[in-house]
């Protein structure tokens, strides 16, 4: 039997969210809703899963979207839902890292590059940041630059603001002035 990769979209204050789960948990998050996001869930699929089906079961994703909302209203500040994390072992270690950025707190990607024993991965720490298939659960929108500038985000730099002001971390008037 191949195995299967479920989504759903949830709604969330920043706009649509597609989230994508196997049997063992959640998998990959995609800012975004419609066939070009469903598009990039079977190429991830096929290249992970070794798989394209890809199949609409939001009844699978009730505990992750109850989190989701108590999370944007400001009460949870850690995730308790299983996650099945995909890439290469040096991605792992650098998304295990970003794991214990507590909620209101940044890391810039050399404190990441440090807490990992690799001091002069700076760019690659960047590299697996950008490669994180589960924003906001792995949360790679607590790193920031040396110089405490926002830099880089996949869903986009207002959002990574967003999250930021959510947490504490930015107040509403340092947008767009950091």
């Amino acid at each position: 039997m191949k195995p299967e990769m479920y989504y759903t979209v949830y709604h969330s204050p920043l706009g649509p969210i597609t989230l994508a789960a196997t049997q063992k948990g959640l998998c990959l998050v995609e800012f975004g809703e419609g066939d070009s996001v469903i598009l990039s869930l079977k190429r991830w699929a096929k290249k992970w899963l070794r798989t394209e089906s890809v199949l609409h079961a939001p009844e699978l994703f009730v505990d992750v979207i109850r989190q989701l909302d108590e999370y944007f209203a400001g009460v949870r500040r850690e995730f308790d839902i299983s996650l099945d994390v995909y890439g290469t072992e040096f991605q792992k270690i650098v998304w295990e890292q970003l794991r214990c950025i507590p909620y209101g707190e940044t890391r810039s990607y050399k404190d990441i590059a440090l807490a990992i024993n690799a001091a002069k991965a700076v760019r690659a720490i960047g590299g697996a940041n950008n490669k994180n298939p589960l924003s906001i659960f792995i949360p790679c929108h607590r790193v920031i630059g040396s110089n405490g500038a926002l830099v880089g985000y996949g869903g986009g730099l207002d959002i990574k603001e967003s999250l930021l002001q959510l947490e504490g971390i930015l107040e509403k008037t340092e947008v767009g002035m950091v």
